[in-house]
């Protein structure tokens, strides 16, 4: 059932993302332009939630970290501008405005009593301005089948960072076939999932809650599977935000590539 957290989280990513498109029709230079959306987008974000959910804390990449979100039931955790590289880069479409909700005491997703009190994402959308589309909670995404024929050879499609790549891809191609494709905002990449466009996608060079916090709860509404690389539960709102790894996969793909994944060795960031 769609909640007024769920609207909210795509109302704001939509309307964050119009303000950032706006912008970046004004042109200008890449650095100031890159500097000045971060800017924009923080200080939408940060006014309309303190506005709208006075009673909720807030954690944003471009925001000071306040220590009370540890105590609180509900925390937004927002990326005002995921993909800053590529919006600076004219023509690019892979960025993204991420806006998340985490609950205290569980929810549509909970698995138990020990889910319930670590919390879990209960509402989120990624917003992709260039493409003119919002993925959100509020009408999960239909996920079609993999199709890893769509590929040459057959080999399943993993979305990865362009800039970032995990070094261990090349010992992950020798336990199953892949073709790598390279996008910037892990708003976008977990989107060409979301869409069908790409089978997987893996991340390990370093991310942060921010990062995928809007991705997985959009992937998990949508049926999708999302975990760390070892298989283990994505956790948000923890003391360091550092969540440096992540797999977005349809259910059925997600034990194949796990025990690749395990196969190829992993360096794990902990």
């Amino acid at each position: 059932m769609t909640s007024d957290d769920d609207r909210l989280a795509a109302e704001l990513a939509e309307q964050a993302g119009s303000l950032l498109l706006g912008l970046r029709a004004g042109g200008g230079d890449p650095g100031g332009l890159r500097k000045a959306g971060d800017r924009l987008s923080h200080e939408f974000l940060s006014a309309e939630l303190a506005a709208r959910r006075p009673g909720d804390a807030v954690l944003s990449e471009e925001g000071r970290d306040n220590p009370a979100r540890l105590s609180a039931n509900r925390v937004w955790i927002v990326d005002p501008l995921d993909g800053t590289r590529e919006f600076g880069e004219p023509g690019r479409t892979d960025w993204a405005v991420h806006v998340a909700l985490w609950q205290r005491g569980g929810g549509r997703e909970a698995r138990g009593r020990g889910q319930a009190e670590r919390g879990e994402l209960t509402a989120g959308a990624v917003a992709l301005p260039a493409q003119g589309q919002v993925l959100s909670t509020t009408a999960p995404p239909v996920v079609p089948p993999v199709s890893g024929s769509a590929a040459p050879g057959g080999q399943l499609r993993v979305v990865v960072s362009r800039t970032r790549p995990p070094a261990f891809l090349e010992r992950l191609n020798e336990e199953m076939a892949v073709t790598l494709v390279p996008l910037g905002s892990a708003g976008a990449k977990a989107a060409a999932v979301l869409r069908g466009e790409a089978d997987a996608y893996i991340h390990a060079g370093g991310q942060y809650e921010w990062d995928s916090a809007a991705p997985a709860a959009v992937a998990l509404a949508a049926g999708l599977h999302a975990s760390r690389l070892d298989g283990s539960a994505l956790r948000y709102n923890q003391p360091d935000p550092l969540l440096p790894d992540i797999l977005i996969c349809p259910v059925g793909l997600a034990g194949s590539l796990l025990e690749a994944i395990g196969a190829a060795e992993v360096p794990r960031p902990q």
